[in-house]
């Protein structure tokens, strides 16, 4: 009799398969019995994972995984993918984006079709083939113990400060609310006096934009770190000094291409380790509510397997 192994257990698994029923704003609700079809090609079982919070959806994806799951998969979009990455960061277990929220970053940036039914057909072969491609996360961490993982980008500045603001109000609802945020933070714009370390090298300047990629993109296409490679080992940081609001408004539509570079106030560095450290400041890895400022970030070589 042939020995059976915990790989292969593993491989013989269940797909858990996080779907956010929200995620583009709803756009894709209908899709997912078709997500579930064409992943069961793969030959596999498939178990949709029920979640309704954050923090639900990652204990969902940690009780799969510790059940013997034996890929992850997500439907949504960029925060979705943020709450799994969490569970299956640094181990053997696969993981597939099917991209259907409002920012799909990640999924994008590491090769995967815009079209979900695309994406399921995409890593519904790598399932049957055996087949992963490891890309690198960023891990974040800070001198209480906290830690976290994050795929696309850290978000430490006029955007983070954005979004915190826009999560406090209660009105307006949808995405009004954070047209309003802006419009409230651009008229109290001011820049923040941040120091960087590099791979050790101290830098300290006055910002207003800080953003740390391992991908180039965030926020739906906004290639803040345009030069951003998630299989070179290293983070692409991206500094917009002292700009006023005029300057910032012109700028800003720029991202969009990764011009915005070219700007003299703009500055870029490589690094594998990034410390960030400012007064008051919350980051937003990957769209999301992350950790307070001072964060250390570093650059984790293959650390997701990507079905695809």
């Amino acid at each position: 009799m042939l020995a059976v192994t915990a790989d292969d257990h593993r491989a013989a698994g269940p797909v858990a398969v996080l779907a956010n029923p929200t995620a583009g704003r709803g756009r894709h609700r209908g899709l997912l019995p078709r997500v579930l079809d064409g992943l069961a090609t793969a030959g596999r079982p498939v178990e949709l994972l029920t979640a309704h919070t954050p923090a639900e959806a990652e204990a969902a994806c940690r009780a799969a995984v510790a059940a013997g799951a034996s890929a992850l998969v997500t439907v949504g979009g960029d925060g979705t993918v943020h709450q799994a990455l969490q569970v299956v960061a640094g181990t053997a277990v696969p993981f597939g984006p099917v991209p259907a929220g409002t920012g799909n970053d990640f999924a994008a940036d590491t090769g995967f079709p815009a079209d979900p039914l695309a994406a399921v057909e995409v890593i519904a072969a790598a399932l049957r083939a055996g087949r992963t491609h490891p890309v690198d996360l960023a891990r974040m961490s800070t001198a209480g113990g906290a830690d976290r993982w994050y795929g696309a980008v850290l978000a430490a500045g006029f955007d983070a400060i954005v979004n915190e603001r826009a999560n406090r109000m209660r009105w307006p609802r949808g995405p009004r609310r954070y047209d309003l945020a802006i419009l409230v933070e651009l008229a109290r714009l001011r820049p923040r006096r941040y120091t960087l370390r590099l791979d050790g090298a101290e830098h300290h300047v006055d910002a207003v934009l800080i953003a740390v990629g391992n991908c180039a993109s965030y926020g739906g296409g906004m290639r803040i770190c345009p030069a951003a490679d998630p299989t070179d080992g290293l983070l692409d940081v991206v500094v917009g000094g002292r700009f006023d609001r005029r300057t910032l408004i012109r700028v800003k539509p720029r991202i969009y291409a990764g011009t915005h570079v070219a700007h003299p106030l703009v500055r870029s560095y490589r690094a594998r380790t990034v410390e960030v450290a400012a007064e008051g400041i919350t980051t937003y890895a990957d769209g999301e509510r992350s950790l307070d400022l001072p964060v250390r970030i570093t650059a984790v070589p293959g650390a997701v397997r990507l079905l695809r």
